[in-house]
């Protein structure tokens, strides 16, 4: 590798040198209770910082790599595949160098190039941001923003208390990690960050130590049932009060000041949010990052049908240490159709999930329930939020739910910034073939949360709270946006009605502006459930609502298709969508899906946003109401949120189906109970779109 000593930084916390050639590379890792170095080891000796960064990866293709910071070009190919685009100034690299920045894959790994050749590599994982760099050369990299921030100082080194253990107001036991900075004096009070996880409290702590580096305490906590915590493990029922209890021992301890923070993301989001509807007094700041919202509403039903997509994580989940390998399965398409829906774990498995079955025996919003809704008890306390989610984000909705919320509360402090990101969010520029551009990955996310508890539990001045409260990010023109509120103030809500003359399958159906004609047909299909249409995901991914291409899908009998005309200009979207839906069917219960896609000139239809109903739950989640036969009802269906730019030549195109395979179990059209039910019937299904009947999508339409 030559003579340089290259420095690595995780989260803006120095962590190792890295000295050699590619052939003996040798890393001395810097001992984070005392500053000082560790003896140096070769590369596969340090296990612990190879799980962060991919030092093994940058050893083997150095060669390549200097080859390309001399070499002329815009785009590059490497060894495994993955395309590279040269951006100068970049997002990544700082004002003053170049960058090779990968466009394709997960967790991009960016190359920062000076003087001809490759002086830093960075990368945005689910962990946070690794800087890899050549010392001296920090200021070409996102090290310059730390270095420039007003925030607390970091060197206060980080000292591991151990395991306490936080005793639950019914006797459970919560496994409790604490970490507090090298530098603590007996008797000195800090502000602490508290993580809940059911994922191991020692899975991914290396994520949060540059706070204690930085002056805080930080606790992590298997959730009740949770690994090395007792109790039984019912997803989301007791995060409240088991959160509030945490809330209150943390408080006590000698060395907290009483001004405490929580961040995590998906069900570490949804424990902040139940933490804060116990009204507890010593939570004073939270990062929410891309929160699980309440049953129902997002997890584990939605809109009164259980989500099938949540096998892969219960079957992770079935034991009490978190088994990521039980949701890698090649035959998901054979554990879908397993009924009654409560025998899936035990005959795909080989075991029973009790959560599991809690589920699929409480199919209405009852008492069970509702013990997991925040948003019923919030109180009126002014918890500053920084509240971040995605387009493509399985758990949106509970993002939109925090929102909503905090916005309707007239909360002050609260912000927001939406992503082109999946679940996995701030890791990739691209999702399955759908490109976001070099911006789509942002550097500053780590030091944002930083300022962030800096600002609201230590009382700095960091300028988060002159910053503007939304930021999103708007697809096909891949640009950041900024505003005051979401949806945007300027978004007009403008109907797009469907027409047809009966025949809105396979692209027969428009979609306009222009209200329907009196005499426009009704539109039939027929729904098999033993036949559902599919929702596009690879199951074992994990990933709920990537942007497919649903083309091929758009050719089945019983999708119906209304297609805007070729746009002559561009169309800017940005908002909340939602469908309103006549329909009528033949059996006493069924479901409505809806999808909305952006249609190239080229024919591809890439999913957009999406939403669905079960037509039992129309009037109340709580009191499920049976259909008439031939009934027909205005159903209003949220399809989430949305910032894009659809182009001239492109068309807008909204799917009507009954089901969405892979996503939700699909409805038996019975009377009985949706989730025992073992022999489903077809249904008659028909769409009204007339002067009584106006069918349509709402879309948030910027000026």
């Amino acid at each position: 590798m030559g003579t340089p000593t290259f420095v690595y930084y995780h989260n803006g916390m120095l962590r190792a040198k890295m000295h050699g050639t590619a052939d003996t590379l040798r890393l001395a890792q810097r001992d984070l209770e005392t500053g000082s170095w560790l003896q140096e080891k070769p590369l596969n000796d340090v296990s612990d910082l190879a799980a962060q960064f991919p030092f093994a990866t940058v050893a083997a293709h150095w060669d390549d790599y200097q080859g390309l910071a001399s070499g002329d070009g815009s785009t590059w190919i490497d060894g495994v595949g993955h395309s590279y685009q040269r951006v100068s100034g970049s997002t990544s690299s700082g004002a003053d160098g170049a960058a090779w920045l990968q466009m394709t894959g997960s967790e991009p790994l960016d190359l920062v190039t000076a003087q001809g050749r490759v002086v830093g590599f960075v990368q945005h994982s689910r962990t946070g941001q690794g800087v890899l760099v050549e010392e001296g050369m920090e200021r070409l990299t996102p090290l310059a923003a730390w270095q420039d921030a007003s925030v607390s100082d970091a060197g206060q080194g980080v000292k591991r208390l151990g395991t306490a253990v936080v005793t639950t107001g019914d006797a459970c036991s919560l496994a409790t990690e604490i970490w507090l900075p090298a530098q603590h004096e007996p008797g000195q009070k800090v502000p602490a960050i508290l993580i809940r996880t059911p994922y191991g409290r020692m899975n991914g702590c290396d994520a949060f130590l540059h706070f204690v580096d930085r002056g805080y305490a930080v606790v992590i906590q298997d959730t009740r049932g949770r690994h090395d915590s007792t109790g039984s493990f019912s997803p989301n029922i007791y995060e409240q009060e088991d959160g509030d209890d945490t809330l209150n021992w943390l408080a006590a301890q000698e060395w907290c000041s009483g001004r405490i923070g929580m961040i995590g993301s998906s069900y570490g989001g949804f424990v902040q949010w139940a933490a804060a509807a116990s009204g507890n007094p010593h939570l004073h700041a939270m990062v929410s990052r891309v929160t699980a919202g309440t049953p129902f509403y997002d997890i584990p039903i939605r809109s009164g049908a259980l989500l099938s997509g949540m096998l892969a994580w219960s079957f992770m989940m079935a034991e009490q240490v978190t088994d990521g390998s039980k949701a890698q399965r090649s035959d998901w398409d054979d554990v879908l159709q397993i009924r009654p829906l409560r025998d899936i774990p035990e005959r795909a498995l080989g075991q029973r999930i009790p959560f599991w079955e809690e589920w699929v025996d409480n199919p209405r919003l009852d008492g069970y329930w509702q013990r997991a809704d925040w948003t019923q008890t919030q109180g009126s306390r002014h918890i500053p939020a920084l509240i971040i989610s995605g387009w493509y984000d399985d758990d949106g909705i509970g993002t939109t739910q925090a929102w909503r919320m905090v916005t309707a509360q007239g909360r002050q402090h609260q912000r927001l910034i939406l992503g082109p990101w999946k679940h996995k969010f701030n890791t990739a520029r691209e999702i399955h073939n759908v490109a976001f551009g070099p911006e789509a990955v942002r550097p500053d996310l780590e030091l944002l949360y930083l300022r962030w508890f800096d600002q609201h539990l230590k009382g700095m001045e960091t300028g988060v709270d002159a910053e503007p409260p939304v930021q999103y990010f708007s697809v096909g023109d891949n640009t950041w946006r900024t505003d005051t509120a979401w949806p945007p103030p300027a978004a007009q809500t403008q109907p797009f009605y469907l027409h047809s003359d009966g025949e809105a399958c396979r692209e027969g159906g428009r979609l306009s502006a222009q209200a329907p004609r009196t005499d426009q047909r009704r539109d039939r299909f027929i729904y098999d459930p033993k036949d559902p249409a599919p929702h596009i995901i690879d199951m074992s991914e994990n990933e709920l609502h990537v942007p497919e291409n649903y083309r091929e899908m758009e050719e089945r009998s019983d999708v119906l298709l209304y297609t805007s005309d070729v746009l002559r200009d561009a169309l800017v979207l940005a908002g909340d969508v939602e469908a309103v839906l006549h329909a009528a069917t033949d059996r006493p219960d069924t479901d409505w899906v809806v999808r909305l896609t952006d249609v190239d000139p080229e024919g591809n239809s890439i999913r957009l946003c999406d939403g669905f109903i079960r037509a039992r739950y129309r009037h109340s989640f709580a009191e499920p109401r049976l259909l008439e036969e031939g009934e027909v009802f205005r159903y209003v269906i949220p399809m989430g949120k949305i910032a894009c730019t659809i182009w001239p030549g492109h068309r807008l195109r909204l799917q009507v189906t009954s089901a969405a395979k892979n996503l939700i179990f699909p409805n038996p059209n019975t009377a009985g109970d949706p989730n025992a039910e073992t022999q489903p019937v077809a249904a008659q299904q028909e769409i009204f779109h007339d002067t009584e009947h106006p069918s349509c999508v709402l879309l948030p339409i910027m000026p």
